[in-house]
């Protein structure tokens, strides 16, 4: 098993800093997402570990050992990338392959391990098949196997699923998930899809322009973010003003301005005797709303409510306590 370390990586292109001391160890086994918006710097630091770039200043360890003195093709790492860039003049069994041969792993060896990653990923009745015959599913799971065919210490997944549809997408995610945890491999995840993030990770990096911002477990980001930037980029958060000690007419031990509540914090009733006067707008056919307060709490965003309506209905909003 293999730990990854970046050390005070910081990474710079002309007066851009792409990687500003980015400092955090991905533990032997796990699988960590580093989640941001485009230009974050997730993809830079995921180039640094995999040879690719080389960081201005810092180090990055793997197992121990500094790799920034060693060849990108001589890191074993496997790699997953956005395009999948398999051959086109090869079948699935020998896309696999191919990456055993380079290993100088042949014959029966190579032809055993095929089978097995075939069975693996769901395969099987697709090995003689060109990428061309493939789904964009299957494309992705051959693209997979083979990037773990050598057994590598680390896996590398850049973007692997944003040229999928929506529901193919959901389910190669849990199938990356599954075959992370069945083969133990410690994984480095760059997306810019919190749901993804949320789904599979052990512990969710989030980055801004460059910054580490927050790391830990999906739930602990999600329900402690550590400033505005990590609470509305990470599902969905209502800015709400502190008004004399209240946040929609509950106390609060707060003396900050502003606060950020969560959609499935709030309720809206008819007539309620806690909270404040709101005039809500259900979207048809949908469980969201828009609800509009009045002064000086001022409007909030979208929250998401159980049973939609296809009307406004002046309401009243309470805040259900953490």
């Amino acid at each position: 098993m293999t730990n990854v370390v970046f050390d005070h990586v910081s990474k710079s292109f002309g007066d851009s800093h792409a990687l500003v001391d980015l400092d955090f160890e991905v533990e032997s086994g796990e699988l960590v997402c580093l989640l941001g918006p485009s230009g974050c710097g997730k993809t830079t630091a995921l180039r640094i570990l995999a040879g690719f770039e080389w960081p201005d200043s810092g180090d990055v360890r793997v197992g121990g050992r500094t790799v920034l003195d060693v060849d990108a093709r001589k890191r074993g790492f496997g790699m997953v990338f956005q395009s999948y860039s398999l051959f086109p003049n090869m079948t699935a069994a020998r896309n696999i392959g191919f990456a055993l041969q380079m290993k100088g792993i042949k014959g029966k060896a190579q032809a055993a391990r095929v089978d097995e990653l075939l069975t693996l990923t769901g395969l099987t009745d697709h090995a003689d098949k060109f990428p061309h015959q493939l789904s964009g599913g299957q494309q992705q799971r051959v693209a997979l196997a083979r990037a773990l065919a050598t057994q590598p210490p680390v896996l590398l997944l850049d973007e692997p699923l944003s040229a999928l549809d929506a529901a193919v997408r959901e389910q190669l995610r849990d199938e990356i998930r599954r075959l992370q945890l069945e083969t133990g491999i410690t994984t480095v995840f760059v997306t810019h899809d919190q749901s993804e993030a949320m789904a599979i990770a052990d512990r969710i990096g989030v980055m801004n322009y460059g910054r580490l911002v927050q790391l830990g477990p999906p739930p602990d980001v999600y329900a402690n973010p550590t400033d505005d930037f990590v609470a509305e980029f990470l599902g969905t958060s209502n800015k709400v003003p502190v008004i004399d000690g209240t946040v929609l007419g509950v106390p609060v031990e707060v003396t900050a301005a502003t606060v950020h509540v969560r959609p499935e914090h709030v309720r809206i009733v008819r007539d309620g005797s806690t909270g404040v006067p709101a005039v809500v707008s259900w979207k048809r056919g949908s469980s969201e709303a828009r609800v509009d307060l009045p002064e000086p709490e001022g409007p909030t965003s979208a929250v998401t409510v159980p049973g939609a309506r296809s009307r406004s209905t002046p309401l009243r909003t309470s805040l259900f306590p953490s």
